[in-house]
């Protein structure tokens, strides 16, 4: 479990138990009504983040896999590996 899918959850859970408390306690009957809108429309709001499925960043760019390593092919990577080997990588000198 994700840390932010369980605090989603800890949240959750300290907003049902606001809510008995404050369902129990002596409150006028207009605020009392005004105040079980709002624990409702928070749990619907928890319940709606918890449901969606949050994907990473690099769980996306992890879903392209090698494409665009495919499409360069094996030699351009023999190339870079000769490269690093001689020293002779970066951009070409400028002739004067």
């Amino acid at each position: 479990m994700s840390a932010e899918r369980a605090s989603l959850l800890a949240l959750k859970r300290l907003i049902s138990q606001a809510e008995l408390i404050y369902s129990d306690r002596a409150v006028p009957a207009a605020q009392r009504e005004r105040g079980g809108e709002l624990f409702i429309a928070a749990l619907a709001l928890v319940d709606d983040l918890l449901t969606q499925g949050r994907s990473t960043a690099a769980a996306e760019l992890g879903a392209k896999g090698g494409s665009q390593t495919a499409k360069r092919g094996s030699d351009y990577f023999r190339q870079l590996a000769a490269k690093r080997k001689t020293r002779a990588g970066g951009r070409p000198r400028k002739k004067s």
